[in-house]
């Protein structure tokens, strides 16, 4: 059932506008990378916010095509031979997700450690604020939208921004400087003034004036180069939309090599949405709890049907997400409604997108960046102890340098130590030591509740630490479970003990 409600509409229809905003830019930017259509990555959008959004439990999360799938993308099209055969896997893909949904499959999202989740954010946040740089001053330093440190052009984060610098665009500097502080305004003085300029978003202001600066430049001769500008498709009519519409290969659906992309692509796009619900669940003012099943089953959906249209793959995206919280969204109908406005604004106002300086577009993601990577954060984090700091500068510092996938994987592996540490520490306790008349000394070792093979190495070296002529004694009663690993080596120990002259008692084991 689709839970609408419209009485956040004044809050949702702004917060929409902008999302749309940085949406654009991003689909035809991933499907650049991604070596597809132009179109291919519009419909992905229109589908994520439409079909996915109506079937979502997400209050505020957006779907669209991901830049962590554009590399897979483009090896998948290379590999397929063709667009069709590929469309066929992102179908499939989609029916995966689905089963996976019914599955139960998302309780996977509940694994993944806040001080990782925050990392994932922060990290986000700091990748925005550097990809946006270059095209602050005017230099197209890749595909807006890009993620990975390494670029499809050669250059890295830190290269591009040296780039970048060294071949400055004024127009583009004055556009971006004017927006910046556009928007700061807006922000932090404006919105507080008056209930106006709360329901007419800065974002919304800042790329109308960025049209309006195009428009100058062009009257004035000497307009932005076409690099430093919006490009998208100009389709006037629903007839040369429908003109744009590519169609799967159903005769190549059962070929392992269509099967194998649309299993790989299922999986990254799982784990891609997942982590994006975790960390939008996580921003959410209400803080509302995903379905995590039920998101599977509805980018299940949204797959077949953008597959079936010809649209890239979809998962649910932060940058999206985040900018539609940042920018007071209430519910999902504001995810709706930007796929809507997608869908009218390519046939409607096609050529007039087409004046919207990228400049503008990087000011709005830099202001998203930096809600997302606040100063605060990291004094929380640290403040935290070292045990949540370490995964968190883990997960940005490995993020900065590869992409978002390393970047929590490396911050899981930080976790994951320090939850084997406590769980080596903890795997039993002493209850007593008694020494008899006869001095021989009886120990009691009383076993964790949870007795798994991580706790074998601790209590392998406490037995070998007792002396000989002794007695103890391995209490199981609190135990409810016992890896056979630890079974093992507790019947090994037993078998040896006499040659130590140590009598093992056992309780419940």
């Amino acid at each position: 059932m689709v839970d609408l409600s419209f009485k956040h509409f004044k809050h949702d229809f702004p917060a929409s506008v902008v999302v749309f905003f940085v949406a654009l830019p991003l689909c035809l930017g991933i499907a650049l990378a991604s070596g597809a259509p132009l179109f291919s990555g519009i419909i992905a959008g229109i589908v994520g916010g439409i079909v996915v959004g109506m079937a979502s439990g997400s209050r505020l999360g957006v779907s669209g095509p991901a830049a962590g799938l554009a590399v897979i993308v483009f090896d998948a099209i290379a590999t397929l031979g063709s667009w069709e055969a590929f469309l066929c896997a992102v179908v499939l893909a989609g029916v995966f997700q689905i089963a996976l949904g019914y599955m139960k499959a998302g309780f996977v999202a509940y694994f993944f450690p806040t001080s990782v989740i925050t990392g994932m954010l922060t990290g986000i946040g700091l990748l925005i604020v550097l990809k946006q740089i270059p095209y602050l001053v005017g230099y197209h330093a890749d595909f807006l939208g890009e993620e990975a440190f390494a670029q499809v052009n050669g250059e890295n984060t830190f290269t591009a921004i040296q780039s970048a610098l060294s071949l400055i665009s004024p127009a583009a500097v004055v556009i971006s400087l004017v927006s910046i502080a556009l928007l700061v305004v807006w922000d932090r003085y404006l919105t507080k003034q008056h209930k106006l300029f709360e329901l007419i978003q800065g974002p919304i202001v800042v790329v109308l004036l960025g049209i309006v600066i195009s428009l100058m430049l062009v009257q004035a001769g000497n307009p932005l180069p076409a690099d430093q500008l919006v490009s998208l498709p100009v389709i006037d009519s629903f007839a040369g939309l429908t003109n744009e519409l590519a169609f799967p290969d159903f005769s190549r659906m059962l070929g392992w090599d269509v099967l194998s992309v649309a299993l790989v692509m299922a999986a990254v796009a799982s784990i891609e949405t997942l982590l994006s619900v975790e960390a939008t669940d996580k921003m959410d003012p209400q803080k509302h709890v995903t379905p995590t099943n039920r998101e599977l089953q509805a980018q299940g959906l949204g797959n077949i049907v953008s597959g079936l249209i010809g649209g890239l793959p979809i998962t649910q995206v932060i940058v999206r997400s985040s900018a539609n919280i940042a920018f007071g969204a209430k519910s999902k109908l504001s995810t709706i409604i930007h796929g809507l406005i997608l869908l009218v604004s390519i046939v409607a106002v096609g050529s007039m997108l087409n004046l919207i300086p990228l400049a503008s577009l990087a000011a709005v993601l830099i202001i998203v960046g930096y809600k997302l990577a606040k100063p605060a954060t990291f004094s929380k984090m640290f403040h935290c102890g070292y045990e949540q700091f370490l995964p968190f500068a883990t997960t940005i510092i490995a993020m900065l340098v590869t992409d978002l996938l390393t970047g929590v994987v490396a911050g899981l592996a930080v976790s994951v130590f320090f939850t084997l540490k406590h769980s080596y520490r903890n795997s039993f306790h002493f209850k007593d030591t008694v020494t008899d008349a006869n001095h021989q000394e009886t120990h009691h070792i009383v076993m964790a509740e949870e007795v798994s093979f991580f706790n074998k190495a601790s209590i392998l070296k406490k037995l070998n630490e007792i002396p000989a002529n002794s007695k103890v004694i391995l209490d199981f009663s609190n135990s409810k479970s016992v890896a056979y690993d630890v079974t093992e080596m507790v019947k090994d120990y037993m078998s040896q003990a006499p040659h130590k002259n140590i009598c093992v008692e056992t309780i419940r084991f």
